[in-house]
């Protein structure tokens, strides 16, 4: 893959399969903030290969990787996120939004979220869009589908009725609806799928778990 790269909102897990060793520093956005922070339009979703002034840190990213020096290569990462942060305004009301929907892990109600960022729905909605690329009633869906999908692919055994209940949906049959909608498969399936997979995985295995 070229750097930097960067791949959208995601319904099923993404296998690297490489020759030899792969290295990647994977930095995981929230989608209100992703587009502003690089400078980029709003997009929807897929891998987007793009020209950025990140790209400039790929040399000496790679030296400290190379030289077994992991915490220099995300230091400088993480301070150039720093830098980049303070060069832009911090749209508080899309700042509140994302507090709040993270706190109720994406069970909260589009007016609620707005009553949370002090603005109407519809001013909400209008500048949520168009600084991710989605609603707020999807990614607070894909929030809840995210730690569902995590979930069974970490632990495929995971009672599916439990996990309805701890999530905020409405039964089992409700989360399987929304499961199959984002994944195009059943969360059953996809757990089978996923004790399948694991002989094939290497211990070097990393799931980002929304908490």
């Amino acid at each position: 893959m070229p750097s930097p790269f960067m791949m959208g909102l995601l319904n099923q897990p993404v296998l690297f399969y490489t020759k030899n060793r792969l290295e990647i520093i994977g930095i995981r956005c929230f989608p209100w903030t992703v587009f502003d922070l690089l400078g980029l339009p709003a997009d929807k979703g897929g891998v987007r290969i793009f020209e950025h002034p990140i790209a400039q840190l790929q040399s000496v990213l790679n030296k400290l990787v190379l030289s077994g020096r992991i915490d220099e290569a995300l230091a400088q990462v993480k301070q150039y996120f720093l830098d980049a942060r303070s060069g832009i305004a911090i749209d508080s009301m899309l700042f509140k939004a994302g507090v709040a929907m993270r706190e109720a892990n994406g069970t909260m109600p589009v007016s609620q979220v707005a009553a949370a960022a002090h603005a109407t729905v519809r001013t909400l909605e209008r500048n949520f869009k168009q600084s991710s690329g989605h609603t707020v009633k999807d990614v607070s869906a894909l929030m809840r589908f995210e730690q569902v999908r995590n979930q069974l692919w970490l632990y495929p055994n995971s009672n599916l009725s439990g996990l309805a209940h701890e999530l905020g949906y409405t039964d089992q049959s409700h989360l399987s609806r929304e499961f199959k909608r984002y994944s195009g498969t059943t969360p059953a399936a996809f757990a089978r799928k996923a004790k399948n997979g694991k002989a094939a995985i290497s211990s070097d295995f990393v799931a980002f778990v929304q908490s």
